[in-house]
């Protein structure tokens, strides 16, 4: 083969490959991210019901087989809420049924000429069907959980990076009826950057307090999952656990199987009722208490005496804070030391430290612009970065420690 010719077959390549390439970029853009989680807290939900009825034609029978279902659902739901057996239910006249489904879900129907066999979920409006029930208002008992869904499979650990059946299965699972009070992410926008797999596994709280922070949420919920097939298409086993807190303590775990991968989401479905179901285990238990280190500590009130003694005239107190270098905790002395001697300078509160830096919250008598102008004149470098002032001492700090395996005073 010619120099030329081994040249253009190269070319062609590269190009197919680039074309390939930017193909699979876009599709992953497009659509590989993004499963919106199910609004249910204005519903009551019973999945499950089969029904193998018959009529004089395909429409008859399929109507014959709804109007059961409902029956069913609500007697199925009244048990689930009070504790005792369905046959115990009181039986509701079909036009009252009519009034308290919100819609029904078909999760598989075989339709014929005059017989219907299917399995359906039922939606009931909470608002109508809570008095009948003794339902009233939403089931908020835990305080808000953040939830991080992973999946572990083929090799790789994923979270909302990209779609996954597990993440589907927490999005379309209903919450409404659950002691715990979940915070789910969809996977769009900054989702997989804040929540993702490899966040799991960082013990930093500082990190955690501004994820939890950004969320609304008040703890850390893991639930992990570990498919394995034992060949393509073919069963499927999954390993179920669930973890709390930012050092993932185990609370348990289950095993389930699927006995192809279409059967791949009913199990997952179900991983995600019986996590629950753990959760809410661990709850009563008392196992979910939050890490008292997720805490944002707010910075004390001024005292009203000092206020007065100042006069009405004073510069008002500021709250400003502060990402300085500090290395490691006797660096932090030694800056805080320093910082107790500028004009003005009232209380200094400490929120947190990661990878040398120490964030700092400071009670000071005037704006951060004056904060800064007062540290420069001490020769101390002062940036401003989205309203937090982030600072190098111009004073000497102690070294940080040497790497591992090199021994100390060796250059």
């Amino acid at each position: 083969m010619s120099s030329r010719r081994r040249l253009l077959t190269a070319s062609s390549c590269l190009i197919a490959l680039l074309a390939l390439g930017g193909t699979v970029v876009a599709q992953m853009e497009a659509g590989e991210r993004g499963i919106l989680p199910i609004d249910s807290s204005g519903t009551l939900e019973i999945t499950g019901i089969h029904v193998d009825v018959g009529g004089k034609d395909a429409a008859s029978a399929r109507f014959a087989g709804w109007r059961i279902a409902q029956r069913e659902g609500f007697k199925q739901l009244w048990a689930k809420q009070h504790g005792r057996p369905a046959s115990e239910a009181p039986s509701l006249s079909d036009s009252v049924l009519d009034g308290l489904v919100s819609s029904i879900i078909v999760e598989r129907e075989n339709i014929g000429p005059n017989r219907y066999i299917a399995d359906l979920g039922i939606l009931f409006d909470r608002a109508r069907a809570g008095e009948l029930l003794g339902v009233a208002g939403e089931v908020r008992r835990s305080a808000p959980m953040l939830l991080v869904p992973v999946l572990v499979t083929s090799g790789a650990t994923i979270s909302v990076e990209i779609r996954n059946p597990w993440q589907r299965a927490w999005a379309q699972f209903r919450t409404s009826q659950s002691p715990i009070d979940y915070v789910r992410v969809s996977g769009r926008d900054a989702d997989p950057l804040l929540v993702n797999a490899a966040q799991t596994k960082r013990p930093g709280r500082g990190w955690w307090r501004n994820i939890i922070d950004y969320y609304g949420a008040a703890d850390i919920l893991i639930a992990e999952a570990t498919l394995n097939r034992l060949y393509p298409g073919g069963p499927a086993y999954a390993r179920f656990v669930g973890r709390h807190g930012p050092d993932g303590e185990i609370l348990g775990g289950f095993d389930l199987q699927a006995k192809d991968s279409a059967d791949i989401p009913r199990m997952m479905a179900e991983g995600v009722r019986r996590m629950d179901e753990l959760f809410t285990r661990a709850l009563a238990a008392g196992r979910l208490k939050r890490d008292p280190s997720l805490i944002i500590v707010e910075p004390p009130p001024p005292v009203e005496d000092e206020l007065a003694d100042i006069g009405p005239a004073a510069v008002p107190l500021s709250g400003i804070q502060m990402q300085i270098l500090t290395r490691n905790d006797a660096g932090l002395a030694t800056v805080t030391a320093a910082l107790r001697s500028i004009p003005g300078l009232e209380g200094i509160g400490v929120r947190g430290s990661e990878s040398g830096w120490s964030v700092l919250m400071i009670s000071f008598r005037g704006d951060s612009a004056a904060l800064a102008s007062a540290l420069r004149a001490r020769g101390w470098s002062v940036s401003d970065v989205g309203g937090t002032l982030r600072v190098v001492p111009g004073l000497p700090l102690p070294a940080p420690p040497p790497p591992p395996g090199q021994a100390s005073g060796t250059p």
